[in-house]
């Protein structure tokens, strides 16, 4: 009798947990896949050790069963729900973090060139020729109003989430004029840009632009959408950068969310982006959309051609390399596709060499790396963005065509343009105060850091 009771337990057990399996690891994969690639990076890119990063991960109701693991001497984290569902990510060196396919396939990149360190001599030079601030503040700089910004950007809220600022720096005439970072944070580490990463995808674009090999008004833009009677094969290079595709995606990032399936739950993350149907007629309807600047990524990657070293050397070479931003790491998925919505890592100095191509015109040392009119392009309100609130690939404060008063931030400059990332991260460029303003941090809810008094403090303090 109770080997009977005990073998129906048995099976009993087992029946649960196949149903555990078959409902459950649709819905864990993305967010284990999630767990997984945000460690790696913040450990192998962002410098923090992975008692840290697992320690700043989000704190979901279902935290106290998922293992994770880190294993520094391969590069591989592994989280896991025992016998539900587990997601693995691997560092790659210059390359940063890739998700291993839920398949078990090894993902497989050449060999990336070492990144090499600038030379001392560079490095004792003022940024950004070199990384060294200088030492006297300008003319005309309230120092002590700029110090008291920088100390409430770094304070707690007293109520509404968790601020977590990591890293601000202060661009003035092309001199940084405040800087400061959390404890335990410096000027060494990398942080991650999350969708500023659409903004430099942009600028990839601009360089394929300059040569030649890309136009704005472009269509048929992949060989599934010159198909026969395909309606996306009207979407254009512009519209895709102005986010007006009309394509059918959904940016949610529940865990069943289109986003999080996406970027955490596909080996082919631009394969995954093509599948989108089209939903509204092009230049129509804006909608801001990770899948778009995916595909856009693909489009980067079709027109680049040649080896995948070619490819994967592509932003070094044409990019950070000129700016000397020697940090800037962008990560591919298992393709070897870039993800160009969301996984870039650089220094906050880093960041602001790129905010300051943008201030510069897209000119650098003299060399322009940005087509004349590209960065004019890139600040221009979509026609279908409601409150002008967005470019080409860069958020505006332009504010609604037929009321500027209607923006995103009223209390700042119309001409405020800027990059800005997932739990507050943001590259803010104002032209006409000569300033770029770069603030890097783990806000939850993202609403928890105030650009508006941040960049309101600096202007105050910056006449």
């Amino acid at each position: 009798m109770r080997i009977r009771f005990l073998l129906r337990a048995a099976a009993l057990l087992v029946a649960v947990l196949i149903v555990l399996r078959v409902v459950g690891r649709p819905i864990a994969s993305p967010a284990l896949g999630y767990i997984a690639k945000v460690t790696c990076s913040q450990v192998f890119l962002g410098g923090i050790t992975p008692s840290a990063a697992i320690g700043e991960l989000p704190k979901l109701g279902v935290t106290a069963v998922i293992r994770t693991t880190v294993d520094v001497s391969t590069g591989r984290v592994r989280a896991s729900v025992p016998l539900i569902a587990s997601r693995a990510a691997r560092f790659h060196p210059g390359l940063g973090c890739t998700l291993v396919p839920t398949d078990g396939d090894p993902v497989q990149f050449p060999a990336m060139p070492a990144v090499a360190s600038a030379p001392d001599s560079v490095n004792a030079l003022p940024w950004p020729q070199g990384d060294q601030p200088r030492a006297q503040l300008p003319e005309g700089i309230d120092a002590a109003g700029l110090d008291s910004t920088l100390t409430r950007a770094f304070r707690e809220p007293a109520s509404g989430g968790e601020r977590n600022t990591r890293a601000i720096v202060v661009v003035h005439r092309g001199r940084i004029v405040a800087e400061r970072y959390a404890e335990g944070f410096s000027a060494e580490n990398r942080y991650p840009g999350w969708s500023m990463t659409k903004s430099v995808g942009s600028a990839l674009v601009g360089v394929l632009v300059k040569e030649g090999k890309l136009s704005l008004d472009m269509n048929g833009l992949f060989a599934p959408w010159r198909a026969t009677a395909d309606p996306r094969a009207s979407i254009t290079l512009r519209q895709m950068l102005w986010m007006s595709d009309g394509l059918a995606a959904d940016e949610s990032y529940a865990p069943t969310g289109g986003a999080t399936k996406l970027l955490f739950g596909s080996r082919d993350i631009g394969g995954a982006a093509m599948q989108a149907g089209q939903a509204t007629a092009p230049g129509s309807t804006w909608y801001y959309s990770s899948a778009t600047s995916n595909l856009i990524s693909q489009l980067v990657r079709d027109s680049v051609g040649g080896s995948l070293e070619q490819y994967l050397t592509f932003p070094r070479r044409v990019l950070f390399d000129k700016l000397g931003m020697q940090s800037a790491v962008m990560e591919p998925d298992a393709t070897g596709l870039y993800v160009a919505s969301s996984f870039m890592y650089a220094t906050a100095r880093d960041w602001a060499r790129f905010g300051q191509l943008y201030l510069q015109d897209g000119v650098w040392n003299g060399e322009r790396i940005l087509p004349e009119g590209w960065v004019e392009f890139s600040r221009t309100p979509a026609p279908a963005a409601p409150l002008g609130q967005y470019g080409g690939q860069w958020w505006l404060n332009a504010g609604a065509a037929n009321d500027s008063s209607k923006r995103e931030f009223p209390r700042l400059p119309r001409e405020l343009y800027y990059a800005s990332g997932f739990e507050g991260q943001t590259v803010a460029v104002i032209p006409s105060r000569d300033l770029v303003v770069v603030r890097l941090g783990l806000s939850r809810p993202d609403d928890a850091y105030d650009l508006t008094e941040l960049i309101g403090g600096v202007l105050e303090a910056i006449r």
